[in-house]
């Protein structure tokens, strides 16, 4: 496969590779003009791209919002009507650890230091998942692969739902676009107590072979599942009832679930994101991989501050696929460069403006997917390269 570019100054020799032979078209002109452009405005500015001071004064915010979330709810109060709204509180808190500090962290954008972005990877196990297999499944496979049905494995449900056109529709989808948005929350509790353990034994993501966990890596596995499971039913047993632990467990999750689904959504299952196939001739896939990640990805929201803070600049969606290893901070500034250069190339550049209007377009687009027709991704997706040079 041809790999994606590394568009950081810090190596890549330890990021996992994908595992599967798909490769992309060679690299165009839009891709090292798009590198050249954002290069020269970190250049210009004397701005850094990781280690920026903001991140640190942010990772402690949310940190302690995460802490005293699960202090009070755990060990400081009694009453319902207080508990409900903490326990909303340690839900959106856990997102915001997973968008902002593991995100950045498990994609060496955190920091110019391995063992800084080690260790804000780690919060995911912290979080009840699991640092080593996210870096093969998101990192490896998902920003290799992204929206490549039978490859991207972010975009398989399963048989509950069909996110894209090349999946097999089942009569019940007809009413996804109603249900999804409620099995959204159950995803945590499947990823921590199934998914990862189901990984690491079979050595398998969806259709891709990765190396399970040895030594170290093994041991931060269990012990990360260790902690997570102490912290979020061991320690509450102590001092609560057996069945308000277990419905608290599910409030908080259920919260962090429909949260990171929606967002996640949002940038790749709407209707202005492209699902591209291999030709059928060559096997391989007609765009440059920089193409690729600007056809199926969407941003949203973009003059949202509060937003854009919360998600860790995940509503830069395009941004972050083609610069993974900038830190997130940095991606409202890249957003007109980046933008200015896919016009100039004939891409078109999606986004919403509004986070309304992205969830409007995902509900229409689970809804075209559960329809009895075959949807026509040309019909729902016109962004396509028009050239490969420049337009005049």
């Amino acid at each position: 496969m041809t790999p994606p570019p590394n568009y950081g100054t810090e190596s890549d020799a330890h990021v996992p590779k994908p595992a599967l032979g798909l490769k992309f078209g060679v690299s165009d002109g839009f891709t090292h003009e798009v590198r050249r452009r954002v290069d020269g405005y970190f250049e210009s500015t004397g701005k850094a791209r990781r280690d920026c001071p903001q991140m640190y004064v942010k990772t402690t915010l949310v940190l302690t919002w995460f802490a005293a979330s699960y202090a009070l709810l755990v060990f400081g109060t009694g009453a319902w009507w207080v508990a409900v709204p903490l326990a909303i509180s340690l839900g959106l808190s856990m997102a915001a650890v997973g968008f902002n500090i593991q995100h950045d962290g498990g994609h060496h954008a955190y920091s110019d230091r391995r063992w800084i972005n080690k260790l804000t990877a780690l919060t995911l196990d912290l979080l009840g998942g699991s640092s080593y297999v996210w870096a093969r499944k998101h990192n490896s496979i998902h920003h290799s692969f992204s929206n490549i049905t039978g490859h991207d494995d972010d975009i398989n449900l399963g048989f509950i739902g069909r996110l894209s056109p090349h999946q097999k529709r089942l009569r019940f989808h007809r009413l996804q676009h109603v249900y999804l948005w409620a099995l959204y929350g159950f995803l945590p509790i499947k990823w921590q107590a199934f998914d990862d353990f189901h990984n690491v034994v079979t050595g398998r993501i969806g259709g891709h072979r990765f190396p399970r966990p040895k030594g170290w890596d093994l041991v931060t596995f269990l012990a990360g599942k260790a902690v997570f499971f102490s912290l979020a039913l061991a320690i509450p047993l102590l001092l609560h009832p057996l069945w308000i632990v277990l419905a608290f467990y599910a409030a908080v999750t259920y919260v962090q679930g429909v949260v990171l689904s929606v967002v996640f959504q949002l940038a790749h299952c709407v209707e202005e994101a492209e699902f591209p196939l291999p030709r059928e001739d060559t096997g391989r896939m007609e765009s440059a991989w920089a193409v690729h990640q600007v056809q199926t990805t969407v941003d949203f929201a973009r003059r949202n501050r509060l937003l854009t803070w919360y998600v860790g600049g995940l509503n830069f969606q395009i941004e972050h696929h083609l610069f993974p290893q900038i830190c997130h901070v940095r991606y409202a500034a890249l957003a007109p460069i980046v933008e200015e250069t896919c016009v100039k190339y004939g891409l078109k550049y999606a986004a919403h403006p509004t986070f309304r209007a992205g969830v409007a377009s995902h509900f229409r687009w689970l809804r075209r997917m559960g329809m009895a027709a075959p949807a026509n991704p040309s019909h729902a997706c016109e962004r396509r390269r028009v050239g490969n040079a420049p337009r005049e």
